[in-house]
């Protein structure tokens, strides 16, 4: 259903792009700083379901519909980012389910409901994700083949390297929880995570 040399083409360029630092991949670091790899994953989850539909509208043709339409993006961008920015408040002052406690108490993790809302959200409402998805699907895409075939094709391969890509990040703010929790400065990891969080509310909020 596709080529070889098209493959061999789209794998490196789309490996690129999702290893360079977004918002999807800073969320991906601040939870796995706070919440664990484990529950990080149900983040990814959220995540991927929104990029295998931006990647389907994209190919179908509706992206370019929906990118004039911007008052569409408006409603997330605000809604999304100003959340995004409230919980990086509340980690910045380790509150909050996403932040980490600052004594050895259990306190009730973020639910998995909102773990995947946030991935979903952060995904679906990044106007520059469809841009970046109209512009590289295309190509790849052979108009005397199946369209379905191919898109099945190109989205799976998109999916299993956002995961991976997400699964690096994460495990690397797992890893600097580890270094600095060592020292005791768990309120320097919240602020770290929470001034993180809060520029992916920023970002996704104006960019």
């Amino acid at each position: 259903m596709i080529k070889l040399s098209l493959l061999s083409v789209f794998v490196p360029t789309f490996l690129f792009v999702s290893l360079t630092p977004g918002m999807c991949m800073t969320l991906a670091m601040v939870l796995g700083m706070t919440q664990g790899v484990r529950r990080t994953l149900w983040m990814m989850a959220g995540e991927l379901v929104g990029v295998g539909l931006v990647a389907v509208a994209a190919g179908a043709g509706v992206a370019t519909l929906m990118l004039r339409q911007p008052e569409l993006f408006a409603l997330f961008k605000w809604v999304g980012g100003a959340y995004l920015g409230y919980l990086g408040v509340m980690m910045w002052r380790s509150r909050g389910r996403m932040a980490i406690p600052l004594e050895n108490v259990e306190l009730a993790p973020a639910s998995r409901g909102q773990l995947v809302l946030q991935g979903f959200v952060t995904a679906v409402a990044n106007p520059k994700g469809w841009a970046f998805f109209v512009a590289l699907l295309p190509p790849f895409l052979d108009a005397s083949r199946p369209l379905t075939g191919q898109l099945s094709v190109l989205i799976g391969v998109i999916l299993a390297i956002e995961f991976l890509s997400l699964l690096l990040y994460a495990a690397g703010g797992r890893g600097l929880r580890r270094a600095l929790g060592e020292s005791g400065n768990v309120r320097l990891l919240n602020r770290i995570a929470g001034t993180l969080m809060l520029g992916v509310g920023v970002w996704l909020a104006l960019g």
